[in-house]
């Protein structure tokens, strides 16, 4: 099952990711990081695919796309 991790203190809340998920697993969260920025959070429970659409897009290179789960 894919993952994506946020690393939240690189994140600026630009939202480019968000609005290019396919499947909608990525939202704005409610909390901010230690700039001020509120940081995207991913929905563990969606269905997504690994297409890493997301992590291409990220300007600041914030997220972390995995295929399988890391032991």
């Amino acid at each position: 099952m894919p993952k994506v991790v946020v690393q939240k203190e690189l994140c600026k809340g630009c939202g480019l990711c968000v609005d290019a998920c396919p499947t909608k697993n990525l939202a704005m969260g409610q909390r901010v990081n230690a700039q001020g920025y509120a940081y995207v959070v991913w929905d563990k429970k969606a269905k997504c695919t690994g297409c890493a659409i997301c992590g291409r897009l990220c300007p600041d290179i914030a997220l972390r796309i995995y295929k399988e789960e890391r032991k």
